[in-house]
């Protein structure tokens, strides 16, 4: 019976652990307001440059990570092509630049915490205490 139990509470933990790990955070510094889906989208896209009257600076990680490939489907509903696609042409035609691609969780985080008006994506996993969270998925 006690293994049964123990079975059982090692497998609920365990899918805890999963769905925590999966799970996309924004953080923003902390000057930067809570946001909803669509406005993270037009601030990543580049339509958004400020924000409730903070002028916003985002940053992601580079193509091809887990945090990054994640984002992108959960908050932008594109993959990487056509994320890549979208900035090649806004470039092409004059209309900004893309975010700013930074190597690791860390660099994300300190940039954010450092950067008045910076946002970022990292995995829940990644979260500490005290950071400004302004939208997960």
């Amino acid at each position: 019976m006690k293994t049964t139990i123990i079975v059982v509470l090692l497998a609920v933990s365990l899918a805890f652990t999963n769905a925590q790990a999966g799970e996309i955070v924004v953080i923003g510094n902390s000057n930067v307001p809570k946001m909803d889906a669509v406005t993270i989208q037009k601030v990543y896209t580049g339509k958004f440059i400020s924000v409730s009257g903070v002028s916003v600076k985002p940053v992601g990680f580079k193509p091809g990570t887990t945090a990054r490939n994640h984002f992108l489907k959960e908050f932008l509903n594109q993959d990487e092509e056509k994320y890549t696609a979208y900035w090649t042409v806004r470039k092409y035609i004059g209309k900004g630049v893309p975010p700013h691609d930074l190597d690791s969780a860390a660099a994300v985080i300190s940039y954010v915490q450092s950067t008045p008006g910076a946002v970022g994506y990292i995995d829940a996993a990644d979260l500490r205490p005290g950071m400004n969270v302004i939208a997960r998925r």
